[in-house]
């Protein structure tokens, strides 16, 4: 019997925008309104609102919540590498990965600290219930309640240059919330009965956690929400918004988005192989000299001992065109041989070559009236190590692509700038 598809709070506002609607994680999500390109274009210069109620949620408390997660979680607590090697506190978030005892991946997560003994793991669609299962599993003996949230919590995103001028307009307190509110850190919690549900409010009274986080390497903000206020929380974001050029956005600009920023695809860019060997090792607790782990995690060891490494890279081509995952798409070396298959390849409308360099539509520094064509860009995993600069030739049923492997795609990226100069 095959399983049904499961819809957001805001399912019925998409379809009566006429969303070109998908199953995404076993949910029927908008992968665009009229434009992709337009939507991707619209983050990277105003602002984009995503519905990404889809994600799961497990909340992880009790004397022994952290002693659990430092277990089961690749980056260290103590020492984040995301925090300059500071230990995560109340307020603070960071990004990592569960794998199993092979090193391969269970799923990437972000992990919030809500109080000394209390944090909320943010994980992908359909994830929930195996992640919990992972952790309660992991317990043994140890003092620790874990809740699944699943479909008990709304998210939406606002991401763009604009974010925090829209809920300027919709918060009851913006500067207080605003205040010192740094990249990686949030405010405030859905559930009215909390302690920390008076840190942010929307104008309504609404309590809302709200996270300078996202997924399109912009800056802007996540938003989690009491399931029952999704929906008017949207409509209130969206009203504010249209003065500042807010677009609503489906999966396809936020797959987009995030691949011209160098974020992975849980199960596609990082998935049944060992989490080593990527473009994301500040997800890995390495120690100074990059020759063993700052503390011990479950997989940690068979990271240290694969005997046939393989590894992943970024790549940008020369043009917009692209090859399809789905063939599959396979990396050839520049003599023809096979060493390798594509991850992402996706296209970045923003982004364009002049004169050699690569230029975003919001860099500061862009040419004088510059209309990026856009580029394909994406990862690639290959069974031997590759230089930046070194070429290869992506293949699938259609055409081949020439592309480049390089360390960074999307330049001048918004998402760590201070909120004092996006207000």
């Amino acid at each position: 019997m095959e399983k049904e598809t499961k819809k957001t709070a805001l399912h019925g506002w998409h379809v009566a925008q006429g969303a070109n609607m998908a199953d995404f994680g076993g949910y029927e999500m908008p992968l665009w309104y009229s434009s992709a390109k337009n939507e991707h274009l619209g983050v990277l210069q105003q602002a984009g609102l995503f519905d990404t109620s889809h994600m799961a949620a497990l909340l992880v408390s009790g004397p022994d919540a952290r002693d659990l997660l430092q277990h089961c979680f690749t980056n260290n607590l103590d020492a984040c590498v995301g925090q300059p090697k500071k230990p995560l506190i109340p307020g603070r978030c960071v990004y990592g990965a569960y794998l199993n005892a092979q090193g391969e991946l269970i799923d990437d997560s972000i992990i919030n600290q809500l109080s000394e003994n209390s944090y909320m793991a943010v994980i992908n669609a359909g994830m929930g219930a195996v992640v919990a299962g992972h952790f309660r599993a992991q317990a043994g003996d140890r003092e620790v309640t874990i809740s699944d949230l699943t479909d008990k919590l709304g998210k939406i995103d606002v991401q763009g240059p604009m974010a925090a001028k829209i809920l300027s307009k919709v918060l009851a307190a913006p500067e207080s919330a605003f205040e010192k509110m740094f990249y990686f850190s949030f405010k405030g919690y859905f559930d009215p009965t909390s302690p920390l549900a008076d840190a942010v409010r929307l104008s309504d009274g609404t309590p809302i956690l709200l996270s300078r986080t996202g997924y399109t390497g912009e800056f802007g903000f996540e938003i989690f929400v009491s399931p029952d206020k999704v929906v008017k929380t949207w409509e209130m974001i969206y009203q504010a918004g249209q003065q500042f050029g807010l677009t609503a956005c489906g999966l396809a600009a936020r797959d987009s988005l995030r691949g011209g920023a160098v974020l992975p695809l849980s199960h596609q860019d990082i998935g049944h192989w060992p989490f080593i060997n990527h473009p994301w090792p500040f997800a890995l607790p390495f120690n100074d000299d990059q020759s063993g782990f700052t503390k011990s995690f479950i997989g940690d060891q068979a990271l240290l001992t694969i005997k046939s490494p393989e590894y992943t890279y970024a790549f940008v081509g020369g043009d917009l065109r692209k090859v399809s995952t789905a063939d599959p798409a396979v990396v050839l070396d520049p003599a023809g041989t096979e060493i390798g298959s594509v991850l992402t390849c996706v296209s970045d409308m923003g982004i364009d070559y002049h004169r050699g360099r690569l230029f975003s539509i919001g860099s500061p520094e862009k040419p004088q009236d510059f209309k990026p064509r856009g580029l394909c860009c994406g990862f690639i995993k290959v069974k031997a190590p590759l230089q930046p600069g070194a070429e290869v030739v992506l293949k699938d049923k259609r055409r081949k692509l020439k592309v480049t492997i390089v360390t960074d795609i999307r330049p001048d990226r918004t998402a760590r700038r201070p909120i004092r100069e996006m207000l």
